[in-house]
């Protein structure tokens, strides 16, 4: 009897379409009045609040409290001083919380929010626009996940002066919003009982374990006080992976008026102070010998972050263990700026970085009049280039070669602006795609029951991926049981504690320890049969983690695109995308393609239509909205197909699997740049891709 493999339907997917499934917004904890919190976020950029006119706002019918940080209550030092909230006058940066008014509806709170009187004293003298050379960038002493700021093999600047071919040239991609279907929200109870003060936070928050973490610091509880339930999550990527000011807030409301509070953010909050992805420069430079061989690897990055918390993401990273060079240097740079923290957004690191290499190997082949995948091939390393270590399992060229046959991309005309059909060129592009196939220690608990029927538990987030459904198949195969025995109990940090959601680590994460659980079950059961009464079983696969071998453990894949660009008006279609992935065993099919496709989409955004555009004269960003911050939609989404390879490996996880939560969303965007390059002969190295960008550069002879 086996589960896994098998193309189960989402276990909630019946309460979502029905509408029936509660996501924070919705919860109304019984026989609570709720009342509602609506924070205002500074309209300076760099100053101090001076004051804010409480008493007008109380005197509105329906208003409770006004929160500033005169009267706020105090918080604990915490690691992320951006969670500090009204805990000082200073201004960091435009739409800081700096007030909050709690009313008894929802409209109330936003009106007196909206007309609430403070008084600041500004200044003009900020920076927040990231230059390439920015005068004060600086070294990290590390990088996001812990990794090296720079790294460096050989010689490369000889390497690189001895080539006879060399590509070098920047690339860039600007500032990106998470924006999930559903803004960040929060609802806490403050209670003082017999027994001591117990909090209860519903939260929209990939990580409940974390979360209980971080307020039981700030409010100096101890975290068996707090109980942090996450029932459905809306997405995430990323942007909610971590405690964010809006739940901070929840409690500090609760914790004041002793009631039930909620908050839910408005739209233009997620574009503050909820994370973002930092806008990123590239330097690729590439040394090759006249059959394509790479001498020489060189990535260097300047990003930003924030002068209160410092996030520098890995962007040279990916490119350390992608093609094998005997020379190579990689470096990180950042420069601290007058705004709000970037953090976590989906495939951190590698969606930049990836697209820049991926753009520039693409730029080589053309340069050497070579193949864009034999190119990659004969670049295909044998072990790991950073380490020399081999990796647990690496299918590349197999993805390339799938890939390249059932998009048929030997049909193509390997010449640039060659192909006009009416008044559209088409083109072809290729890109890699590889993510780090990561496992965090975890717990989770199973029970027998009499009747046949099982529990598993764990404080996963299911935040739209259906980890309820898999984490169900996983359980049920290691049980040797029917699938539908088995009850997923996850989203509530009172469950066994779990890593959040993020890394693409989550099923192989929460999988190993609820495999290990029920495997731990099953044997119990064996040896007394039918029970007649629960039998439980707690797993930690701490140990279980450590001891794994140290190879490097990576997801590939190889993307395709096939676009069409009018020759008037410079504007792209995306009109076909392919991505071949090599991702260890896919435990549900069904799920799978739709993380694949849905990180593919992402990329289309990336590459054509997103860009959070930084406000010069007021700070923060001019297009705080879905109205003029564009993502895609049904009608730029047309063939897209995901599939995948048959790989085995050992060196993972009980279930073989890899993380597909963001390899999708990784060189999806460098295959459309490059597919644009071949359609127009125009090569855009600064996302997105506008059709203005295009338009004046186009050859003038095609559109006679």
């Amino acid at each position: 009897m086996t589960a896994l493999g098998v193309p189960h339907r989402r276990v909630e997917g019946n309460d979502k379409v029905r509408g029936t499934a509660r996501y924070t917004a919705d919860q109304r904890p019984d026989g609570e009045g709720v009342v509602h919190c609506r924070h205002v976020g500074s309209q300076v950029n760099r100053g101090r609040v001076i004051a804010v006119d409480v008493e007008s706002a109380l005197s509105q019918p329906g208003v409770l409290a006004v929160l500033w940080h005169q009267n706020a209550p105090a918080l604990d030092q915490i690691d992320d001083a951006e969670l500090l909230i009204m805990q000082s006058d200073e201004v960091h940066y435009r739409g800081q919380i700096v007030a909050a008014v709690i009313a008894t509806s929802a409209e109330t709170a936003q009106a007196a929010a909206d007309s609430l009187d403070i008084t600041y004293e500004s200044s003009s003298d900020f920076d927040n626009i990231l230059q390439r050379d920015h005068p004060d960038h600086y070294a990290p002493e590390e990088v996001n996940a812990g990794f090296p700021t720079d790294a460096r093999r050989g010689d490369p600047e000889q390497a690189l002066s001895d080539a006879a071919h060399v590509v070098d040239e920047w690339y860039s991609t600007p500032a990106m919003h998470n924006n999930p279907m559903e803004p960040h929200a929060s609802v806490a109870r403050w209670m003082h009982g017999d027994e001591g003060t117990e909090v209860t936070v519903w939260d929209s928050t990939q990580a409940p374990s974390g979360v209980q973490a971080d307020l039981s610091t700030l409010f100096g509880l101890e975290p068996e006080r707090i109980r942090v339930i996450a029932e459905h999550v809306g997405g995430g990527f990323g942007g909610k992976g971590s405690t964010r000011p809006n739940v901070v807030l929840a409690v500090m409301a609760a914790r004041h008026l002793k009631s039930t509070v909620r908050v839910v953010l408005p739209r233009s909050a997620t574009f503050t102070f909820v994370g973002y992805r930092t806008p990123t420069y590239s330097r690729l430079a590439l040394g090759a010998d006249p059959q394509g061989r790479l001498s020489v690897v060189c990535h260097d990055t300047m990003q930003q972050t924030s002068k209160i918390v410092e996030f520098v993401e890995q962007t040279a990273e990916g490119t350390r263990h992608i093609y094998r060079s005997d020379h190579s240097r990689t470096t990180h740079r950042v420069a601290a700026l007058d705004v709000s923290t970037p953090r976590w957004m989906r495939a951190p690191g590698e969606a930049p970085g990836i697209h820049a290499l991926e753009c520039a190997i693409d730029e080589l082949s053309y340069e050497l009049g070579m193949d864009p995948i034999e190119l990659r091939i004969v670049n295909e390393p044998e072990a790991d280039p950073a380490t020399g270590t081999p990796f647990s399992s690496r299918n590349v060229v197999r993805a390339l070669r799938a890939g390249a046959d059932k998009f048929g991309w030997e049909q193509r005309n390997p010449a640039p602006a060659a192909t006009l059909v009416g008044r559209k060129l088409w083109g072809t592009g290729v890109a890699l795609a590889s993510y780090p196939a990561l496992t965090s220690p975890s717990t989770a608990r199973a029970r027998a029951n009499s009747d046949g029927t099982f529990d598993v538990s764990v404080a996963a987030s299911d935040i739209g991926t259906g980890a309820r459904t898999v984490l169900a198949q996983i359980a049920a195969d290691a049980l040797d049981a029917p699938y539908s025995a088995v009850r997923l109990h996850l989203g509530d940090s009172s469950l066994p504690k779990a890593p959040g959601a993020g890394g693409s680590s989550g099923t192989s994460s929460w999988g190993f320890a609820v495999d290990k659980a029920c495997r731990d079950l099953r044997y119990q059961l064996r040896q007394v049969g039918a029970p007649t009464t629960a039998i439980e079983v707690t797993a930690d696969t701490t140990d279980d983690v450590a001891a794994r071998t140290q190879k490097p453990r990576e997801a590939f894949g190889a993307q395709f695109a096939r676009v069409s660009v009018d020759v008037d008006t410079g504007e792209v279609a995306v009109e076909q995308m392919l991505g071949v992935f090599a991702v260890g065993r896919v435990l549900n099919p069904r799920l799978a393609r739709s993380q694949l496709i849905g990180g593919m989409t992402f990329g289309l955004g990336m590459a054509l239509l997103e860009e959070g555009v930084p406000d010069h004269d007021y700070g923060g960003f001019t297009n705080e909205n879905m109205a003029d911050y564009h993502v895609p939609a049904h009608a730029d989404v047309r063939h897209i197909d995901a599939i995948w390879i048959d790989e085995e490996d050992d060196e993972l996880n009980p279930m073989g699997s890899k993380g597909i939560g963001e390899i999708g969303n990784v060189g999806s965007s460098a295959a459309i740049v490059n597919a644009v390059f071949h359609a127009c002969g125009v090569r855009v190295r600064d996302l997105p891709v506008r059709p203005d960008k295009l338009q004046s550069l186009i050859d003038p002879a095609l559109r006679e």
